[in-house]
């Protein structure tokens, strides 16, 4: 499964199902290929497929990570779900305002415009 994404990725094929569908890409759209320019080292590449990439992608690398480490030592799936308080849900919200508020700026032209999808 992950060398098929790799591969649709690597390809430029849209894999945002809200892309597919609208031909508009989401909130989120271009986080993937600014990830792996950041992993290149490419920071002003990763900037312009997505602003918020250098927050993000430590962000779910961290919770991935952590995730993963549960798994092997004691074999619950979705560990992150245990993380919880009021500092968690302040943070996830805050980040949804922020990539929203994104998202919407790059219809106007900010930050490069929107992401190509």
């Amino acid at each position: 499964m992950a060398a098929l994404l790799g591969l649709l990725v690597a390809c430029g094929v849209p894999i945002c199902p809200f892309a597919i569908v609208t031909r508009h890409p989401c909130p989120g759209c271009g986080l993937t290929r600014a990830t792996l320019a950041l992993a290149h080292g490419r920071v002003a590449e990763a900037l312009h497929f997505h602003p918020l990439s250098p927050i993000m992608a430590p962000l779910v690398i961290a919770a991935l990570a952590y995730n993963a480490a549960i798994y092997v030592k004691d074999g619950r799936v979705a560990a992150t779900e245990s993380v919880q308080g009021a500092w968690v849900t302040r943070l996830g919200v805050a980040l949804a305002v922020l990539m929203v508020t994104v998202w919407v700026a790059r219809f106007f032209g900010a930050f490069g415009g929107p992401v190509p999808v």
